[in-house]
């Protein structure tokens, strides 16, 4: 193998290398949001009375929308699909991998985000809680509350379960390392 082409390769395989590990790096990160949210955010102000569950629930929300969330949150879509791309010449074991990554991101942190639990945001970001009766405030968090869990939830799970496969593809793609 000439000089030039061998440099040519490592360029490519590095660059290859770099976008799995920037798509390991951002998954993981949203995985370990999700689990966060999972584990001990809504199981803390789970135990909140109605009006201070919803209160800090709506503060959360307004907090979390930032250009780095939204960095970190959606990036890993577009990152998946580069790497089919990128990957789509490697082995049916990588290709599948990198595939089953991006559909259960898509499917199961995208998605479920834009089409579950964004509409349940929304309701409860316009509610004026200040003005709202005891019984609405139940109503609202009875509406909320588990729909909202159990959607979060298989956010959590997907994006848990496209970081291992991240994980494994770095390790089965590890002899990009040693060129």
């Amino acid at each position: 193998m000439d000089k030039t082409y061998k440099n040519e390769l490592i360029m490519e395989l590095t660059f290859k290398f770099s976008t799995l590990i920037l798509a390991t790096l951002l998954t993981g990160l949203t995985a370990g949001l999700c689990f966060t949210w999972t584990n001990a955010v809504t199981t803390g102000i789970g135990r909140l009375n109605n009006l201070g569950y919803l209160q800090a629930f709506q503060q959360m929300n307004r907090a979390i929308i930032n250009p780095l969330f939204m960095i970190v949150f959606f990036g890993p879509f577009i990152v998946h699909f580069i790497n089919i791309i990128l990957f789509r010449n490697s082995s049916s074991t990588v290709i599948v991998m990198l595939t089953m990554v991006a559909a259960l991101y898509f499917l199961g942190v995208v998605l479920m985000t834009i089409f579950g639990n964004v509409p349940l945001n929304e309701v409860l970001d316009k509610t004026d809680l200040a003005k709202a009766s005891m019984e609405d405030l139940q109503a609202l968090r009875d509406r909320f509350e588990v729909k909202w869990n159990r959607m979060h939830l298989i956010r959590t799970i997907t994006s848990a379960l496209s970081f291992l496969l991240l994980l494994i593809s770095l390790l089965i793609n590890n002899k990009y390392i040693s060129l």
